[in-house]
């Protein structure tokens, strides 16, 4: 296991493959290797694209990739693609749409099993970014499998999360409870060339605007819908962005000549991990708030329309996750919730042990007979689970 995790620090893409498939088989002892990686991982920058099915998903991530080869980045992608109830198989065809890249050495591409997991990714997506962010990856591009309303698990393990609509699935009412909707960092309507695309842009922005007002009091300013006309300061979704405050008199809430923000350069990723709590206002020295809105972009994905232009987003935001300590702050969650899963997944594997078992069948037929109820047996099993725990082996590296 050793060679194996070596040998994915050096970028080979024999032994990546290999260790994602341990990984995603639920090897406990790929599981425990991970540890090796942490010294050369936190600098990939995880870029989450979700949506409905068919929305265009794969063919967008495939012409994302050639922008960012374009730009000198190694970009690995985690594809998930749903598995049978039935038969537990899956097609993984994900993949067959970027076959484009097949042969380029900058570029990894992967299929995951959903296997059952219920929230657009499967249980091994956060261990195989890890692996790709120790592998060299500088982009790593997370596409979920086709969701409805409530699958939202995207939003904790990527940095940002990139929300893919097409016209024609339905009235306005839809975009507004769609649970969905409120994660999106960047909007992209594509198929942009069908009828109704304009509606869905109008629609959803409506619906971002109607949010912040409601979060913040107030109206945010207004603008076309290209990504000319949005500033950098409103592009994270619904939230803070701290740096600039109006100058006295300025009722409009637009930031004052020394309080704009300058966008980054297209391309150019920001360095993880120096971020600074909040951005100060030049003018008065003092920290203020301001709405964020983010973008709504229109793209024609089979043709390319409107990629370049949501690459550039895409930058844009990172830097001003990496600038005002959102980026931190998403990343550390996101730990919070990896270890929540580890210790739901370590209680799953010690219920199946014959010991678990045995006391579980006992304890059902005391609850059966009346001479226990459910809650006192449950914390009776609890208490046996973390006995267990303590005194079972666990793998090591």
């Amino acid at each position: 296991m050793y060679d194996l995790i070596r040998r994915c620090i050096e970028g080979d893409v024999r032994a990546v493959a290999r260790l994602i498939t341990l990984l995603e088989s639920g090897d406990r002892e790929a599981y425990a290797a991970l540890y090796r990686l942490k010294d050369h991982a936190g600098r990939a920058q995880v870029i989450g694209i979700t949506g409905p099915p068919g929305a265009g998903k794969s063919t967008l991530a495939d012409k994302l990739i050639a922008q960012f080869r374009s730009r000198g980045l190694k970009v690995g992608v985690l594809a998930v693609d749903p598995s049978s109830p039935f038969s537990g198989g899956a097609i993984l065809g994900d993949r067959l749409r970027m076959q484009g890249h097949a042969t380029d050495p900058g570029v990894f591409i992967r299929s995951l099993a959903a296997r059952g997991s219920l929230g657009g990714i499967s249980k091994a997506t956060h261990a195989a970014i890890r692996v790709l962010d120790a592998a060299g990856y500088d982009i790593v591009l997370v596409e979920t499998v086709g969701v409805g309303q409530s699958e939202i698990d995207i939003v904790r393990v990527a940095d940002m999360v990139v929300l893919v609509s097409v016209p024609g699935l339905g009235d306005d009412i839809q975009v507004i409870k769609a649970g969905i909707m409120e994660i999106g960092d960047i909007f992209v309507v594509n198929k942009a060339d069908r009828d109704g695309a304009d509606r869905v842009v109008r629609e959803i922005r409506a619906m971002l605007e109607l949010q912040a007002q409601l979060k913040r009091g107030q109206t945010p300013e207004g603008g076309p819908d290209t990504l000319a006309a949005r500033a950098p300061e409103f592009l994270h979704h619904a939230g803070l962005a701290e740096g600039w405050q109006p100058k006295a008199g300025n009722e409009s809430g637009a930031p004052g000549e020394k309080e704009s923000i300058t966008a980054p350069k297209p391309g150019v990723l920001p360095e993880a991990g120096t971020v600074s709590a909040a951005l100060v206002n030049q003018e008065a020295g003092t920290i203020s708030a301001a709405l964020i809105i983010p973008p709504v972009l229109k793209t024609i994905a089979e043709t390319g329309d409107g990629i370049k232009e949501l690459a550039d987003a895409i930058f844009t935001h990172f830097e001003t996750l990496s600038r005002t300590g959102e980026l931190e702050r998403k990343r550390l969650e996101s730990i919070r919730y990896q270890l929540g899963q580890f210790v739901s997944n370590e209680i799953v594997h010690l219920m199946s042990l014959p010991e678990l078992a045995a006391a579980q069948d006992e304890l059902a037929h005391k609850v059966f007979s009346r001479k226990m109820d459910v809650y006192s047996a449950g914390i009776a099993l609890f208490h046996t689970i973390i006995e267990q725990g303590a005194s079972h082996e666990h793998p090591q590296a």
